[in-house]
């Protein structure tokens, strides 16, 4: 299955980053213990694997990454 699109957000509430998987209505949310100033890279990575784990294919283009 392919993901329409992955974003990456800041978790204040509990200091982690948010990964939001979208494919068709359904949304999975995980957290990434990336540090809290990591690069847009290193959070495009954990983003990937992320969303692989769940079983899904992604591509990088389609992961954006709101600070």
């Amino acid at each position: 299955m392919r993901a329409d699109h992955v974003e990456v957000s800041r978790d204040a509430a509990k200091s982690k980053w948010l990964i939001r998987i979208e494919s068709g209505e359904e949304v999975i949310r995980r957290h990434c213990d990336a540090s809290k100033n990591a690069d847009d890279q290193t959070l495009r990575s954990a983003a990937q694997k992320t969303t692989q784990d769940q079983g899904y294919e992604v591509d990088l283009t389609s992961i954006s990454i709101r600070r």
